[in-house]
């Protein structure tokens, strides 16, 4: 009898312990009211249905740059992030204080770094933000890294404005209350923060010229030029603007047979992945290795190779 109860003690543990593990598996990912939470929700639901012994939930972080540092040093299983952060990761330059243990699962879709003002606003162009109130970004987001160096290459430092380090919501919010000039999301076209913004209040969303384009993915080869057709969002004009990669990332000595299966069932279920997040339909075997600078990992590597 004693042995019995210790066992069942025992096996009471081991099973509390394993749960426990278990529910601890996260994927970053953003704001609510960007595209990573939905879509990390939908990630997380798909692989604990399809992956056994396996549960995830998806987490609200500052994005791209928590989520590379919680990546490499194993405090979350996955996490979504612009490619240009991920590079800068791999490479261990600024914001990174070293090279991170990172590795790319799959590309996803292009975000497109998009400058938003009211309609009315005297600012027409983006040299014309120098002096401004700007939101940025929240700080350690994609958004933050992305539209400093954009605007650092094209000779406005953050110096040069009145910066605001604001997440996708109290941009927003801060724009329709007339407390900023001009605010940076860079996401997908049709992000949600923007999207609700634009039901309400009548915006613009600046647009690059070829020159600064050019001079954009010359100061960074990550970033390229995306025309984003008229009533994108309701009422504003079509616009050019860079655009970079979201890649999904692991650390780099994850099991390579884990990270198969999660690259295996979430193709084989990209079709109600879609239905979610319309932008996936970028999400295909043709752009998986759509960062260049950074290998995939070898568990996703296999999957690619046993279906080209």
């Amino acid at each position: 009898m004693q042995k019995i109860l210790k066992n069942g003690i025992l096996g009471l543990a081991c099973l509390f312990s394993f749960n426990v593990i278990a529910e601890n598996h996260t994927i970053g990912t953003g704001s609510q009211s960007g595209t990573y939470y939905p879509l990390g929700g939908i990630l997380a639901k798909i692989w604990s249905e399809n992956i056994d012994d396996f549960d995830m939930r998806a987490e609200v972080t500052a994005a791209s740059v928590e989520n590379t540092i919680k990546v490499s040093t194993k405090k979350q299983l996955a996490g979504i992030a612009m490619g240009n952060v991920v590079l800068q990761a791999h490479e261990g330059v600024k914001p990174f204080p070293r090279k991170m243990d990172v590795s790319v699962l799959f590309a996803l879709y292009p975000n497109v770094v998009q400058f938003i003002v009211p309609a009315d606003s005297d600012i027409k162009s983006i040299k014309d933000l120098k002096g401004k109130r700007i939101s940025l970004g929240a700080p350690g987001s994609g958004t933050r890294v992305s539209s400093t160096n954009i605007l650092a290459a094209l000779g406005i430092n953050e110096s040069d404005i009145d910066a605001q380090s604001l997440n996708y919501t109290a941009t927003t919010n801060a724009i329709s209350a007339g407390q900023i000039d001009a605010g940076a999301i860079v996401g997908s076209v049709g992000v949600g923060a923007i999207t609700e913004l634009a039901f309400t209040h009548n915006i613009r969303i600046l647009t690059f010229t070829p020159e600064e384009l050019k001079i954009v993915s010359d100061s960074n080869p990550s970033y390229q030029a995306i025309d984003v057709p008229a009533e994108s969002y309701k009422g504003v004009n079509a616009f050019s603007a860079p655009a970079v990669w979201n890649i999904l990332i692991v650390n780099k000595n994850l099991d390579t047979e884990l990270a198969y299966q999660m690259t295996k069932i979430a193709f084989e279920n990209m079709s109600e992945i879609n239905q979610v997040i319309s932008v996936t339909k970028f999400t295909t075997l043709e752009n998986m290795n759509k960062l260049n600078g950074i290998d995939l990992h070898p568990g996703s590597l296999k999957y690619l190779k046993e279906n080209m």
